[in-house]
């Protein structure tokens, strides 16, 4: 059996650009924006905005204005319906499937086969670098991986393209060597009936040798305890004794991290943050004794920041990596090898160091809650609300919601705080109606809520008369525009509501 050592030095190169970032951050990123301009200059948005007699920064930042998903969407409804050659010159094949919009239950991010080959499964490389340079005698290739997968399979939209979550069409379009290294087996990865996923993933992986873990926290401690209540034991060192690192991301792990460490208790055990969304891999956490991530420069993405002070300004200032300070928090926005250009992700990240660039991940541009990985939005909320009082002749004056983290005797759920004028008869049934309403509105609450596996029906608090304003007024904020945070994803806000709640 070869040193680890040696597989070591399969992954310096990667380990020496990573190193390039703190000295040369700002010409890698030029060097990205110019492949993309020239990749993309013959498409219909290359020509629309000239982008072969783009010479700089400077141009193509006054030449290309700022989109969210609503700017791209008509763009994404072609290239559903066939249309090629848009906003990015090889054909799109892939979506990746996320919660929606104001007007859309999901967003179709379109992902080209540069992007799965130069961004994800080079962050995948390159995560696996980071974790060889920072653990340099691991025994990562001498056993499984267990990569956990999301809720949605491949679903044909029309000939030739596909959806699903991110994380199938990775594992759809994976290498055989990759594939021959990880678990479950690949009929079961891309099962979508969670419920028989779950069993079958237990039933194939607890008498493995799994040295890794790759997933979402939320749906990973599912799986944990399923294995352990299997196996009629107390932790996972007992089912998987050689069992490592877990590489997470999608959502916070600071609810989770106690979680871990009780049913994984062992020093030897190590926690990487990955930060891989539907548009693209963008961060690694790279150093053990910070929560941070490097962002990863050289994988096909250009990056700006708005300054959130700036965010709802009509026009407001949009930075390039060279103008960012440390300690500022900023929206991102991203132009990448799928075609999005100037595109607002919805992520805010806060800047810990410029050389090289390291950040941690914020918040969203707008209130949500993804303490499960749900993303879901003021504008659910306020559908999911209005089919309530609809349906039960109820009718809402404030409100406001959180999420109860997973614990022994639940797997989590929402609390919703609300200041009824017109109480409904029948509190649970109101409940009920807004729970299936919001699974309509998001189809990733729909999938945690899909027969509780992740997700507990939501809970409802009734709130006393004037609680809201009350509250307002306690904090100074009382009148003009201020307004109740609809949802938050920490309960920081709704613990000092509940503490008035009386």
């Amino acid at each position: 059996m070869r040193s680890p050592s040696i597989f070591n030095l399969y992954f310096v190169r990667r380990q020496h650009a990573h190193d390039r970032y703190a000295v040369a951050g700002d010409t890698i990123q030029k060097e990205q924006l110019h492949y993309l301009l020239h990749s993309a200059r013959n498409t219909e948005i290359g020509k629309r905005y000239d982008f072969a007699g783009m010479k700089s920064y400077a141009d193509f930042a006054s030449r290309l204005p700022v989109i969210d998903y609503e700017g791209l969407k008509p763009y994404v409804d072609r290239m559903l319906h066939g249309e090629n050659n848009l906003i990015w010159p090889s054909r799109i094949k892939w979506f990746a499937k996320s919660s929606g919009t104001t007007n859309d239950k999901s967003k179709f991010i379109p992902v080209s086969d540069e992007c799965l080959k130069r961004c994800h499964y080079q962050g995948g490389f390159d995560v696996v670098a980071t974790y060889f340079r920072n653990y340099p005698h691991n025994k990562l290739f001498f056993g499984k991986s267990l990569i956990l997968g999301g809720s949605h399979a491949i679903n044909p939209l029309s000939p030739g393209i596909s959806c699903g979550d991110l994380s199938a069409i990775l594992l759809q379009n994976t290498s055989t060597l990759v594939n021959c290294m990880r678990a479950p087996k690949l009929k079961i990865a891309l099962m979508s009936e969670w419920e028989a996923k779950i069993k079958a993933i237990v039933k194939d992986t607890m008498h493995r040798n799994i040295v890794s873990l790759s997933g979402v926290p939320s749906w990973m401690m599912t799986l944990i305890k399923q294995i352990l209540l299997e196996k009629g034991v107390q932790n996972l060192t007992e089912v998987w004794p050689n069992l490592e690192v877990f590489f997470h991301g999608g959502i916070s792990f600071e609810p989770y991290r106690q979680y871990y460490k009780e049913l994984i208790p062992t020093d030897a055990m190590h926690y990487v943050e990955t930060y891989n969304a539907s548009e693209g891999f963008f961060g690694i956490q790279n150093d053990p004794a910070r929560h941070d991530m490097l962002l990863m420069l050289d994988l096909g993405v250009f990056f700006e920041f708005i300054p959130l002070n700036e965010l709802e300004k009509e026009n407001p200032r949009i930075l390039p990596l060279w103008e960012i300070e440390e300690g500022g928090n900023y929206a991102l926005v991203i132009s990448s090898t799928n075609g999005l250009w100037r595109y607002i992700i919805g992520d805010t990240v806060k800047i810990t160091s410029t050389r090289p660039v390291k950040f941690t991940i914020s918040g969203r541009t707008k209130h949500f809650i993804n303490a499960f990985g749900e993303e879901l939005m003021v504008a659910n909320a306020e559908k999911g609300m209005a089919k309530a009082c609809e349906m039960t002749g109820s009718k809402v004056l404030n409100y406001s919601a959180a999420p109860v983290f997973m614990s022994d005797k639940s797997r989590g759920h929402h609390q919703w705080l609300i200041e009824f004028e017109k109480a409904p008869a029948d509190l649970e049934a109101f409940a009920d109606i807004l729970d299936k309403a919001l699974q309509e509105v998001n189809s990733d609450y729909e999938a945690k809520r899909y027969k509780g596996i992740f997700l507990d029906r939501l809970e409802i608090v009734k709130a006393r008369p004037h609680l809201f304003d009350d509250w307002l007024r306690e904090k100074g904020k009382l009148g003009g525009q201020h307004k109740i945070p609809r949802l938050s994803n920490t309960r920081d806000l709704i613990e000092s509501m509940l503490k008035m709640n009386h």
